[in-house]
């Protein structure tokens, strides 16, 4: 089977949430996951959405922004049924390439401490996991 890393747009839209939907990733389809924001990002050089494909169908999602200073990896899922193949792993190439070329030296992901194959994941990606950094979090509503 043949398998590719694309750059996703605005039209991938219901497959990304497709995606999440079926990886157990949770969504905010009315704040920062709506069409209406992802459109607003998908617009900034700084960011980019990738998306694997196995034999044209999206079996994997990861999206890649630079803050100026630090590279972040986030949102990163594929679809259950073809979990165990490195599709994970390569996503995260794909973005570390992306925000490295952008001018990122520091590359970073939040993963929350219960899952515990995307903590492998990044541990197998050359990722160091630092289990004494607190994640702080200040938002306008529930959907941000």
């Amino acid at each position: 089977m043949e398998s590719e890393i694309r750059e996703l747009t605005i039209n991938d839209y219901d497959e990304i949430i497709r995606i999440w939907a079926i990886s157990g990733l949770p969504y905010k389809p009315k704040g920062r996951d709506s069409k209406e924001m992802m459109t607003k990002e998908m617009a900034l050089e700084i960011c980019q959405y990738f998306g694997l494909y196995q034999n044209d169908t999206l079996v994997g999602v990861a999206i890649a922004n630079y803050d100026g200073r630090r590279g972040w990896i986030n949102r990163v899922a594929v679809d259950p049924d073809y979990r165990s193949q490195g599709f994970a792993g390569r996503l995260i190439t794909r973005c570390s390439e992306f925000l490295e070329s952008s001018g990122a030296v520091v590359l970073c992901a939040l993963i929350e401490d219960m899952n515990y194959p995307s903590i492998s994941t990044f541990g197998k990606e050359g990722f160091t996991h630092f289990k004494e950094i607190a994640y702080f979090t200040k938002r306008h509503s529930d959907d941000a």
